[in-house]
């Protein structure tokens, strides 16, 4: 099993943050929207990068954070 203790986002207050002030990104339902699209496409060269990276878990991890901010926008 993968260790995501180390991992620099540990909490969705965590990316969120690093998203939109250190990034200055506008999470904006089409971005998120758009980036679960990429993020769910196995064919994607990205995410498959991510995932060998990261691991599949924290890939749905971070899937699921862009889907709450689809809906907090």
């Amino acid at each position: 099993m993968l260790d995501t203790s180390n991992f620099y986002f540990q909490t969705y207050e965590q990316w969120r943050h690093a998203i939109t002030v250190k990034c200055n990104i506008n999470l904006t339902p089409e971005h998120a929207r758009s980036r679960i699209v990429s993020l769910q496409n196995s064919n994607d060269r990205h995410t498959q990068e991510f995932s060998a990276k990261y691991g599949d878990a924290y890939l749905q991890q971070v899937i699921e954070w862009f889907a709450r901010a689809e809906q907090e926008s």
